[in-house]
């Protein structure tokens, strides 16, 4: 059981205000950091405030790229190069980089990556389950579900990694860096697979010329062989990182029609549901059977409550699906992660 602590509200705000760069995985250092080694350790009306602050920014990219494309000459044209741009260089870059960077320790972790594994298996399982419901599936579209499946199980990693290093420190950045690291490749194959098969194009086709799927291979291939980015070259691999998370959420944003959410209100409402309520529940349940430390169960609670990708949109789009549905599922979900993030954390008191 996590006691509450007195810790000054304000003095949490003050620190965690000052926000944090899209790759603060390379260049936060870890000794200027808030460090707080339980989620109770900081007032219960200050939570949600907390995370509105670190969402803030994610939410705002996506209404300027939403503003922007409407209201100036940047128009779709404009942000359809820059989706192209986003899906075959940014984001495979990023992904490259923070696979590459996270030691993976199996026999530390190995309860952590249990749990991890067996909760993504659990939201695909689910979210690949909505169109045999009886009672939901009879209202759900397969095409409009296969393009946002992977809403329901995917994650945005820059979140996670935030709050892991804020929450518990050093120490929850880098289990948190581990969670993502073997992941990844899972959510990926996952999140093509029905996207694959709803355009009769095969699947093994895809994973091949599919650039996320590459780079999340390399970035493990790289890892276990004990290979690093060169300190020369480092800085320009966080500088791309950093414009995919921004011209990613942007695009999201220009491709956002908030229509399609009212005609698959099921298909809405269930992955949502699957990101935001079920998983936080599924991982309170995991982190009791796997006996987590403290540190393991408050990383793998921020696992189950964190937003979607925001690389769902781009993914989607390219794979000629609904990407504005899915653009509009990201911005619900980033929303909602401001509710979800304290559900999961209160669920270790």
């Amino acid at each position: 059981m996590l006691n509450a602590a007195n810790v000054h509200g304000a003095w949490f705000l003050a620190h965690i205000s000052q926000g944090f760069p899209p790759t603060f995985l390379s260049e936060c250092q870890l000794g200027d950091s808030l460090k707080i080694h339980a989620p109770d350790q900081f007032p219960l009306c200050s939570r949600a405030v907390n995370y509105a602050q670190l969402l803030l920014p994610d939410f705002s990219l996506i209404l300027l790229g939403y503003l922007i494309c409407r209201y100036t000459f940047l128009n779709r044209p404009i942000w359809q190069a820059v989706e192209v741009l986003v899906y075959y260089l940014l984001f495979p870059t990023m992904l490259f980089q923070s696979i590459l960077k996270a030691p993976i320790d199996i026999h530390e972790t190995s309860n952590l990556i249990g749990a991890a594994v067996i909760l993504s298996g659990l939201a695909i399982a689910l979210s690949y389950a909505l169109p045999r419901l009886p009672g939901i599936g009879p209202r759900v579209d397969r095409r409009e579900h296969a393009g946002a499946a992977q809403v329901a199980f995917r994650f945005n990693s820059y979140i996670m990694l935030a709050l892991s290093d804020r929450i518990v420190g050093p120490q929850g950045q880098l289990l948190m860096a581990v969670v993502i690291g073997v992941t990844v490749p899972l959510l990926n194959i996952a999140a093509v697979w029905p996207m694959s098969r709803g355009a009769g194009r095969g699947f093994i086709g895809e994973l091949v010329r599919n650039p996320l799927i590459i780079a999340t291979v390399l970035g493990l291939t790289c890892n276990f062989l004990g290979m690093s980015i060169p300190t020369v070259v480092e800085p320009v691999f966080s500088r791309i990182a950093a414009a995919s998370l921004a011209l990613g959420l942007m695009a999201a944003g220009a491709g956002l029609q908030l229509g399609e959410l009212h005609r698959n209100k099921p298909l809405s409402v269930s992955l949502l549901a699957i990101r935001h309520l079920a998983q936080p529940v599924f991982a309170f349940v995991l982190a009791r059977i796997f006996g987590l430390d403290q540190a393991q169960t408050i990383v793998l609670m921020l696992f189950s409550g964190a937003p979607t990708a925001s690389s769902c949109y781009v993914l989607a789009s390219r794979m000629g699906y609904n990407g504005p549905y899915v653009a509009g599922l990201v911005t619900l979900s980033t929303v909602l992660g401001v509710f979800s993030l304290p559900l999961a954390l209160g669920l270790v008191r």
